[in-house]
């Protein structure tokens, strides 16, 4: 079955150790941790200036704090927020936060979207910051307020049960973390992530007003409620392939990954594993697909009659 038409954008300058404007009001520093699953790099943001927000600090990597605290001479870091606790974004805020005393602000510590089936192994579990624990918890809507500056905490689960993304007052931007990126699809991986939650918070975004969102990894996404649509029209089409393959006699997710990832690397088949693993409980959830002892990534199901 044919994709979707979505084009995706790898081409990004990450500018390491430096901050690149973005407008009058925020600042972008990427972090040398690139990968098949960071392109060049998590991006961190300052909000502001004078006294001022980070958005997501990276990993733990005292030399991308120290571009930060460079960026940030002469001036007050007072908040640092958080996206999500995967180990890419969250781990830096233990160390700016020594650094500057700043409020550590996240919707909470790192947990699952659901328990663990029986017998079932967490392949990424090692992804997930267990050490972060905000100053403030943030819940859906609520404002962070600075000097000149104000977000919006807007709850976003799906690629992890605890992400945000936060809309940038009287202006067009949104922080979107990993829930939105030009670069690449966002992973859903069970049981950190649930296919249900994610398409439920792009529909929740598609929404809004703001029209350019600033991503955790790559270039911003402009026009970004047009690309919004179109990520959820692509998630579409790959549920609907991984119907037709149960239809056509699959019954394990690695039958179904070989066939319509033939053109993704094999290195990545196993984040793909998990993706077609959260489409599928959500088509067990919805009742198209039945899995009398639970789903798993080796476990066997069957098509509703």
């Amino acid at each position: 079955m044919r994709m979707s038409s979505i084009t995706f954008e790898r081409e990004f300058d990450p500018a390491h150790g430096r901050a690149v404007p973005i407008g009058d009001n925020v600042r972008r520093l990427t972090a040398p941790n690139g990968g098949p699953f960071t392109q060049h790099g998590t991006n961190s943001y300052i909000i502001g200036r004078g006294r001022v927000a980070v958005i997501d600090p990276g990993p733990d990597d005292p030399a991308h704090i120290e571009a930060i605290l460079r960026a940030t001479t002469g001036e007050e870091i007072s908040h640092i927020v958080i996206t999500h606790t995967h180990r890419d974004h969250s781990p830096g805020a233990a160390l700016l936060k020594a650094e500057t005393g700043a409020t550590l602000l996240g919707e909470g510590p790192h947990r699952l979207a659901r328990p663990l089936a029986l017998g079932e192994i967490h392949m990424l579990d090692a992804s997930g910051d267990t050490d972060f624990v905000p100053d403030k918890r943030l819940v859906d809507g609520e404002r962070i307020e600075g000097d000149g500056w104000a977000l919006t905490a807007i709850a976003t689960p799906g690629h992890a049960a605890n992400h945000l993304a936060f809309a940038l007052d009287d202006s067009p931007l949104l922080f979107s973390g990993d829930h939105v990126m030009k670069w690449a699809t966002t992973i859903v991986a069970p049981p950190d992530g649930a296919m249900a939650d994610y398409m439920a918070s792009l529909d929740r975004l598609a929404e809004r007003p703001e029209t350019i969102y600033l991503p955790g990894h790559g270039e911003p996404v402009e026009d970004a409620p047009g690309f919004v649509r179109a990520l959820k029209a692509h998630r579409r089409m790959r549920e609907a392939a991984i119907v037709e393959r149960i239809a056509r006699g699959d019954r394990r997710i690695p039958e179904i990954v070989s066939a319509i990832y033939r053109d993704t690397p094999r290195a990545l088949h196993g984040a793909a594993a998990l993706s077609v693993l959260a489409h599928i409980e959500d088509l067990v959830v919805r009742e198209r697909l039945r899995a009398p002892e639970g789903v798993t990534l080796t476990g066997r199901f069957e098509p509703v009659a």
